[in-house]
C-alpha cells in the first residue's frame, strides 16, 4: 500500500519522514502508557512544537510555515500511521480542531498574545462547542455571553470537549443575540474564576486523550477576548469544520492503513486448516477490497484538500468525504479484527485498539446521517 499521492511534491515526503521519525522515538515507546494514564505528557506536545509541526498552516510571523492545505493534511495522515489514536486526536485537536479559531478570527494583539506560544506547544488549546444538548447540531447550543461593561459574562456547560482537562486556552462558542444562530467565539484562559472542568469523561477508545465536560458559572472574560465578530461565531465553526473534517478524514484513512497492514502480515503466518489463512480466497478477496475502498477514498480525500487551495467551496464535499471514512473505516477495521479471530479482542493487539478508537469516527465531527443532509441539501 503507497503513500503517495499525485498531489504530492518533495517537502511533503520530507514531511511524512519527520512525522514518521517522530512518532518512532517519542510516541510509538511510550504511548500503551499514556492510554494507562489517560493523557499525553506535555513535554512531548512541547518536542512537537519545537520541531515546526504545529503551525504549519501559520503566519511565518509568529513561528508558522505559511503552508497550505495539502501540506497540513499530509501531516495529519503520516500522523495517522500511529496506531494510538488518543494521541492522535490530542494532536489534532490542537492544530486543526481549536487554533485554527486564533488564526482565522484572532485580532493582531489575539494574535501576539497567544498564537506564538501556540505555534511551540507551550499553550495546548481546545475548542468548546459541543453541549449536552447540542452535538452536530451547532444552532443547538444554550451556552451564553452577556456583555457587562468592558467584559462578557459566560454560563453554560460543554460536554465531550477533548483538551478540555489539560488545555492552557479555550475557545468557547456561545449564544450572544436571540437569533438561532446569533453566538460569538471567546477567548478562555484555564483558570479564570468560575471555569471548572465539570468531570474527565471515561471513554471507550481514544484512552490517552482526555475529554471532558466544561463548566462556566458567571465566568468573566475581557471584552478584548471576543474572538472574531460578535454574532458570527456560527458562520467561524462552520468555516472551522471544513479544516476539521479533513483532519477527522486522514484520521479514518490511517486507521484503515494500519488496519490492512497488520491484518496482512497476520494472516500471512497464521496457521489454520493446513495452511495459512492468506490461502483462504475469502480472506484474500475481502482485502483487496477494502485496500480498494481504503485508496479511494483516500484520493478523494486529496482532491477535497486540494479544492481548499483552489479557493472553492467544499461543504458538500468534505461532508460527503466525512461521512464516508467514518463509516470505512468502522468496516475496514471490524472486518480486519474478525480475520485476526481471537487475538482481534485481546488489548495487546493493534488492531483491538484501532476496533475500539475507530468507532467514534462515525459520530465525532459530525455524525454520518448529519454529513449526509448536508450532501443532500446542495444538490
Amino acid at each position: 500500500m503507497s503513500n503517495t499521492s499525485i498531489y504530492d511534491n518533495p517537502d511533503h515526503e520530507l514531511l511524512r519522514d519527520q512525522v514518521a521519525r517522530f512518532l518512532a522515538r517519542e510516541v510509538e515507546p511510550h504511548a500503551a502508557d499514556w492510554e494507562e494514564a489517560g493523557m499525553v505528557p506535555r513535554d512531548v506536545l512541547r518536542r512537537m512544537g519545537q520541531a515546526g509541526l504545529f503551525g504549519l498552516m501559520y503566519e511565518s510571523a509568529y513561528g508558522g510555515a505559511d503552508a497550505d492545505a495539502m501540506t497540513n493534511l499530509v501531516f495529519a495522515e503520516a500522523l495517522s500511521q500511529s496506531t494510538y489514536a488518543g494521541f492522535i486526536i490530542t494532536v489534532l485537536v490542537h492544530t486543526d480542531m481549536a487554533s485554527p479559531h486564533l488564526h482565522h478570527a484572532g485580532s493582531p494583539a489575539q494574535k501576539a498574545k497567544y498564537l506564538k506560544k501556540v505555534i511551540a506547544g507551550e499553550l495546548i488549546t481546545a475548542v468548546g462547542i459541543t453541549e449536552p444538548g447540542a452535538g452536530s447540531d451547532v444552532a443547538g447550543i444554550r451556552t451564553s455571553a452577556k456583555r457587562d461593561g468592558n467584559e462578557w459574562v459566560i454560563n453554560g456547560t460543554k460536554m465531550f470537549i477533548t483538551n478540555g482537562v489539560h488545555a492552557d486556552l479555550y475557545f468557547v462558542a456561545a449564544k450572544t443575540g436571540p437569533g438561532k444562530r446569533e453566538m460569538s467565539m471567546f477567548i478562555v484562559e484555564k483558570g479564570t474564576p468560575g471555569f471548572t472542568v465539570g468531570r474527565a469523561l471515561k471513554k471507550t477508545g481514544w484512552l490517552s486523550s482526555d475529554t471532558a465536560e466544561l463548566v462556566f458559572d458567571n465566568v468573566r472574560v475581557p471584552a478584548a477576548h471576543l474572538l472574531g465578530e460578535e454574532g458570527k461565531g456560527f458562520y467561524s465553526v462552520m468555516k472551522n469544520f471544513q479544516t476539521e473534517r479533513i483532519a477527522l478524514a486522514a484520521m479514518a484513512v490511517g486507521h484503515c492503513q494500519q488496519a490492512l497492514k497488520h491484518t496482512l502480515d497476520y494472516v500471512r503466518q497464521r496457521q489454520a486448516f493446513g495452511g495459512v489463512l492468506w490461502e483462504q480466497q475469502t480472506i484474500r478477496q475481502r482485502l483487496s477490497m477494502l485496500d480498494a475502498k481504503t485508496r479511494a477514498a483516500r484520493q478523494f480525500m486529496y482532491h477535497c484538500a486540494w479544492r481548499v487551495t483552489q479557493g472553492h467551496d467544499i461543504v458538500q464535499d468534505v461532508s460527503m468525504l466525512k461521512a464516508l471514512t467514518g463509516e470505512l473505516v468502522n468496516e475496514v477495521v471490524q472486518t480486519c479484527q474478525q480475520f485476526h479471530g481471537g487475538m482481534g479482542f485481546i488489548r495487546e493487539t493493534a488492531v483491538e485498539r484501532l476496533w475500539r478508537d475507530a468507532r467514534v469516527l462515525a459520530i465525532g465531527g459530525g455524525a454520518t446521517e448529519v454529513m449526509l443532509e448536508e450532501v443532500a441539501k446542495r444538490y
